[in-house]
Parts: C-alpha cells; structure tokens; sequence
C-alpha cells in the first residue's frame, strides 16, 4: 500500500447554505456543489466537505484518509483491527469505505476516480 495521508474532514451541516455562508464569510473558502446536500472546498490540501443530507451525514467531524488501494488499504484495516463500518461505496469523483478505530472513532478511507 502506498502512502496515506489525512486528505479531507467531513462535516454535518444541517443548514447547507448557512454553512457554506459560514465558512465562505469568515475563512474566504470557495466551496463547490456536488448535487443539492453537498459542498466542499478543492484546494488539494486537507479539504472541508459539507454533507447536508441528514441520511448521509457523520454524527461528528468524519476524518478522511486518502490512499492509491482502496481494497489493501480495507484488508489492512481490518487486520489492524479497525470494524469496517460502511463497505465500500461510489461518490462522485471516486470510492471510499468508512470504519472505526479501536477506540470507536469513526474514519473514512478513499481513492480518487
């Protein structure tokens, strides 16, 4: 497996447009929609989405961590230990898998299309 790295934190926002008005007002972040309950800023760094669909959204900040394998990446998770909590899955723009680390904290795993 290649190297990971922390790539992007997801956030529930229940009130999208007041969130995206938030974050844009007070940090000048310009965050780009991907559907109707979802935005996110693409610089390329650690990036910030915004889910605004309450079915999909993290109950806390969801910390996201990019890798080239998402398959070896998943193997290497649970054999660490880590409960897949969410098997893999398509979003736009690439797959991700969430699962929760020995203490119950909840993480994601993705690869970009």
């Amino acid at each position: 497996m290649s190297a990971a790295r922390i790539c992007f934190i997801e956030l529930p926002a229940g009130d999208l447009g007041a969130a995206k008005s938030f974050y844009a007002s007070a940090f000048g972040w310009t965050l780009t929609d991907f559907g109707p309950s979802y935005s996110c800023t693409l610089t390329g760094d650690v990036d910030l989405g915004l889910q605004g669909d309450p079915s999909e959204a993290p109950r806390a900040p969801l910390t996201v961590i990019a890798v080239d394998d998402l398959e070896a990446a998943q193997r290497a998770v649970e054999q660490a230990g880590g409960v897949i909590t969410r098997p893999i899955f398509g979003f736009p723009g690439g797959r991700r898998f969430h699962f929760a680390d020995p203490n119950g904290l909840e993480l994601a795993v993705m690869t970009e299309d």
